[in-house]
């Protein structure tokens, strides 16, 4: 079976996409399929006009084959399939998965072209269904944790990090109390160099050996005093998953959604913090005194992440899904992180 996977990550890195380009990667290396990466070129003013989250592409050249697999982190990027001349008779089925599959408004006409697509959660499912007239499918994100689960637990000398989005609030209060010379306790924030450009798959790792060293890692769900224009949802994003994979002790407050309760399913898989910002630094004082009791967590959720999260599974479910042969480098990988998980397992 010939096989091409089509995602936007390759000539467009992004730091915020990293763990959805990991997933493209994965079904190149499983399906030893052809690499398809348009680049970004500037988009008339007319076009911008008319939808102002237009982008345009240079045109792929491809033979096609039996499959296309479009790896989008929004749905607008379901259109990237318009950079294949005769994408539709070139491609015996063209399916789609899609990450930030809340935001109804990207859908874009292109997707009726579309076999069948996956989204993130269950809610989302019935409008592309209605609106396009096309199968869909619920799966959850993933991580690679072959990658990147610790391979040897190292002492954890960062007491509390916040990557990515921390409510400004939670951020300022913390900032000023853990950055006072006379605190015994290492807020470390933003720790990204790069969030576009070459350097943000590399920067990845960095990103990863810093969670292996972190004691307390903070997650807040997008409606904790969401910004202007940033997305409304209760998804488990990359950030729950890649910290718990890493071993740290994830506090904020976590989404209220089916997607929470079942992803997050074993317990004490996150602290709750107080709304009080004040209280909620008390509160990680307290864990942080608490070391022992956290090194048994630590690896608990190492081995719900490896037994659970990979994007291996995710694969697996998605051949099924799609009635594609599952690759045997697939179940060889399968069995390793089984092999991996219970190696964890254990040590709890």
């Amino acid at each position: 079976m010939k096989t091409s996977i089509l995602y936007a990550g390759l000539s467009s890195p992004h730091a915020g996409w990293a763990a959805i380009d990991e997933i493209a990667e994965l079904l190149v290396h499983y399906f030893n399929a052809e690499i398809l990466s348009p680049k970004l070129v500037p988009s008339p003013w007319a076009a911008r006009l008319i939808r102002r989250n237009h982008q345009s592409y240079e045109q792929l050249h491809t033979t096609g084959g039996d499959v296309l697999i479009v790896v989008a982190r929004g749905p607008g990027d379901l259109g990237m399939i318009n950079t294949i001349p005769d994408c539709r008779q070139k491609f015996d089925k063209i399916y789609g998965l899609v990450t930030d599959s809340y935001y109804q408004q990207g859908f874009v006409k292109e997707t009726n072209l579309y076999d069948a697509i996956t989204v993130t959660a269950h809610e989302d499912i019935e409008y592309p269904k209605v609106r396009f007239n096309i199968p869909v499918h619920q799966l959850y994100q993933g991580a690679d944790c072959l990658k990147w689960a610790p391979s040897e637990q190292k002492k954890r000398e960062i007491d509390i990090i916040g990557f990515g989005r921390t409510p400004q609030r939670y951020h300022t209060n913390f900032a000023k109390r853990f950055h006072r010379a006379n605190s015994p306790y290492l807020y470390l924030h933003s720790p990204l160099g790069n969030v576009t450009g070459p350097s943000v798959h590399l920067e990845r790792g960095m990103l990863f050996k810093l969670l292996h060293r972190t004691n307390i890692s903070l997650a807040f769900h997008l409606l904790v005093d969401p910004e202007g224009e940033r997305p409304r949802s209760m998804m488990i994003t990359s950030r729950w998953l890649e910290s718990l994979l890493s071993g740290c002790i994830v506090a904020g407050r976590r989404p209220e959604s089916q997607m929470a309760d079942e992803m997050l399913c074993w317990p004490k898989a996150t602290v709750e913090l107080s709304e009080d910002p004040d209280t909620a630094s008390e509160e990680l004082i307290t864990l942080l005194l608490n070391q022992d009791s956290l090194e048994e967590q630590r690896l608990v959720n190492i081995f719900q992440m490896m037994n659970h999260h990979d994007w291996r599974y995710r694969i697996k479910n998605f051949c099924g899904m799609m009635n594609l042969t599952l690759p045997e480098k697939l179940k060889t990988d399968l069995w390793l992180l089984e092999e991996r998980a219970a190696s964890f397992k254990n040590s709890c």
